[in-house]
């Protein structure tokens, strides 16, 4: 058998690598791109198996081709905005690589092009400018602005809530709505209810303190206490909203695994004209008794074929907090088995490909 040795230039070939220059060369914007102690460009590393190595403004990036080209849009892309005097901060770093993660090496390669997701413009409001990251966030966006019942499923830190409330924030501000409706099932977590003080209604309150501060964040405290105060932001236990008809309004059902069959039902049926409604949940943490089915896992195999209706299945991938959430979940989703999914979900589409 003949056998041959390998050649000189296998035996010189070098890591594949990437350079280029960040223009203008600007020192303090560098050294905000690069953080304290280049802990930055340590946290890209980390988090993409890469090697990077900087003079001034010249970077050279190592490792393999895809992560460098992630890497290399990434640098490039942050490098703009600390030129703009933004400051970038480990999260910063964290949710953009989230984006980049999610976006160029976890899409399924022979996905269908009419698949794809057409970006979504930034989201403002009075006090921030939100982004849906990542593919399935830049979905769920699309879905909340053109359709008018709208599911958003997944674990916690995927951003289906935060999200929905700057939908509803920017239908109130560009007069697409007249208010706002928080609602949530009256279904305590290891805590009872009946220890709190005050009517059901405030007894609700401090479990809806996650959309208060959503609310917070983007139209400030004075103003969302004055819209509470003049029932333009409205606090609605969803055991209050039997009877009612919601007209030009934007609904947001958050923990609806925690509603029952009986009770989704009466909420999906309150759903009037010029309204929108968003129910939020997360299947794998549902509170209800012991022999009461989760509404939301009813819904999802009833309702999932209905024109209108919109379904976003998140997965672990799509957590933009700390990166031990992602692993957390992940972690659960090994050790208890997931509720199962509609055969066409979008889990499903993409396990199947």
């Amino acid at each position: 058998m003949k056998t041959t040795s390998p050649t000189s230039d296998s035996k010189q070939a070098k890591p594949s690598q990437q350079a280029f220059s960040l223009e203008p060369n600007d020192s303090r914007a560098l050294a905000n791109l690069c953080g304290p102690l280049d802990e930055h460009l340590r946290q890209i590393e980390q988090r993409l198996s890469v090697q990077i190595k900087n003079r001034g403004n010249r970077f050279d990036i190592s490792g393999q081709e895809s992560h460098q080209q992630i890497a290399s849009s990434l640098l490039q892309s942050l490098y703009q905005e600390a030129l703009t005097n933004v400051s970038i901060t480990s999260e910063s770093i964290h949710l953009n690589l989230q984006q980049s993660d999610i976006e160029m090496t976890e899409l399924p390669k022979n996905a269908a092009a009419s698949e794809a997701v057409e970006p979504i413009a930034l989201i403002r409001t009075k006090k921030a400018t939100i982004k849906p990251r990542g593919n399935n966030q830049q979905g769920y966006v699309h879905s909340i602005l053109n359709n008018d019942i709208n599911f958003g499923i997944g674990p916690a830190g995927t951003g289906k809530t935060y999200l929905a409330v700057a939908c509803a924030v920017q239908a109130l501000i560009n007069e697409e709505v007249q208010r706002i409706l928080l609602v949530r099932p009256a279904v305590e977590a290891g805590e009872k209810l009946g220890f709190l003080p005050g009517d059901l209604a405030q007894k609700i309150d401090p479990y809806l303190r996650p959309l208060y501060d959503a609310l917070y964040e983007m139209l400030g405290i004075e103003t969302v206490t004055k819209m509470i105060e003049r029932k333009v932001i409205e606090i609605a236990p969803l055991a209050f909203m039997r009877g009612r008809t919601l007209n030009d309004s934007f609904i947001i059902l958050d923990e609806s695994q925690n509603a029952t069959k009986e009770q989704m039902k009466m909420f999906l049926t309150r759903i009037g004209f010029g309204s929108t409604a968003v129910i939020t949940g997360d299947a794998t943490q549902i509170d209800l008794p012991r022999g009461n089915q989760s509404g939301l896992t009813h819904v999802m195999r009833i309702l999932d074929n209905v024109e209108g209706i919109s379904f976003t299945y998140f997965q672990s991938k799509d957590v933009v907090r700390h990166p031990l959430v992602q692993r957390i979940v992940e972690a659960y989703d090994k050790f208890e088995p997931d509720t199962p999914l509609p055969e066409n979900s979008y889990h499903n589409r993409q396990d199947n490909n």
